[in-house]
């Protein structure tokens, strides 16, 4: 009988070191299941790629804008009125000055094309007929006084 004994005094310890990595092993694999849930909560959630790409060629397209290549002159200053959205016959709207002789201004919104008139200082009138911009288009205009 002392044999029997013996080994199963062997086999004891064999089968709780294998019970221990077993618990180890389960423990790890639940804890790596746990911060994988924890990450994918806390990572945020992306746009699909098409919904932006369209996002960012309707911002695009919705720019009207129109240049004009006139020297005003050192302390002078382009203005814009006319019918579109944000424009104004009474009032201009100040043009941004690109170079001594190059002057822009961007606009939003323009769904349709429409009649304008280029001003010194929101004074003079630029001599001639009324230009016609088109939207979502650059419209160059070399404006007379």
């Amino acid at each position: 009988m002392k044999k029997a004994t013996k080994k199963t005094a062997t086999k004891a310890p064999a089968k709780k070191a294998a019970k221990k990595v077993a618990k180890k092993a389960a423990k790890k694999t639940a804890a790596s299941k746990v911060a994988k849930k924890a990450a994918a909560k806390a990572a945020p959630k992306k746009a699909p790629a098409k919904k932006a790409a369209k996002k960012a060629a309707a911002k695009k397209a919705s720019k009207t804008v129109i240049e004009a290549t006139i020297d005003v002159g050192f302390g002078n200053a382009l203005f814009l009125r006319g019918d579109a959205p944000g424009l104004s016959w009474t009032k201009g709207i100040a043009m941004e000055c690109k170079g001594s002789d190059s002057w822009t201004i961007t606009m939003s919104g323009v769904k349709s094309a429409f009649d304008y008139k280029i001003l010194i200082n929101d004074l003079h009138w630029s001599a001639g007929e009324n230009e016609r911009a088109k939207p979502n288009a650059v419209n160059a205009s070399t404006p007379r006084f």
